[in-house]
């Protein structure tokens, strides 16, 4: 009797410390830092963004690849992301996987899970790459969003830091509960200026 007392008091010590572990990561995680540093490698129907800035006369609607994903309604946009994050706790942040939304100019652009282990100790930042993978034909068919900024991207290019827009990026992390994942409630919001320098 003795034994299965102690052993209940084990088991119940045992996970209390670990729901006040991760109630210290999760605030941890609430105290972080997080900024978009670049975005990189954007292409539109396969063709390279950073080759239409350095264009004078272009539009998007021009493409090849643009005109033919009107048609199919297709019109793939890749990126690479990279998201900073940096903790200035006293307690290690953990994330175990996220899922993102990302805006432009409070227009819905893409979703996605990046299911990715993040550790972050005291004092460090890491920093962490996302993959955009998107359909924007409704954002080309409407015809604004991403040609203005590429076209002030081409009036501004001389001056790198000109703003052309808003990059949104909304996290959901997810962290483990023993080995159940619990989602943070809610979004973490972090918002970036587009610019020619972040584009390039």
């Amino acid at each position: 009797m003795k034994q299965k007392l102690l052993l209940c008091l084990f088991t119940i010590s045992f996970f209390s410390c670990g729901i006040n572990k991760q109630a210290q990561q999760i605030k941890a995680l609430e105290d972080c830092t997080y900024k978009i540093t670049s975005v990189q490698q954007i292409t539109i129907a396969g063709t390279d963004v950073k080759k239409l800035i350095d264009q004078q006369n272009f539009n998007i609607g021009s493409l090849p690849g643009v005109a033919l994903g009107l048609l199919r309604k297709d019109i793939p946009l890749k990126a690479n992301l990279n998201l900073e994050i940096s903790n200035p706790s006293s307690n290690l942040a953990a994330i175990n996987q996220f899922e993102y939304k990302i805006l432009v100019n409070n227009t819905d652009l893409a979703e996605g899970l990046v299911n990715q282990n993040v550790s972050i100790g005291q004092g460090q930042t890491v920093t962490v790459p996302v993959q955009l993978i998107s359909n924007i034909y409704g954002l080309i068919s409407s015809g604004t969003v991403l040609n203005e900024i590429i076209k002030a991207a081409q009036k501004g290019s001389a001056a790198k830091d000109e703003k052309l827009g808003l990059l949104t990026i909304k996290i959901k992390p997810t962290f483990m509960l023993g080995n159940t994942p619990v989602k943070y409630p809610g979004y973490i919001t972090i918002n970036k200026d587009i610019s020619s320098k972040i584009l390039l």
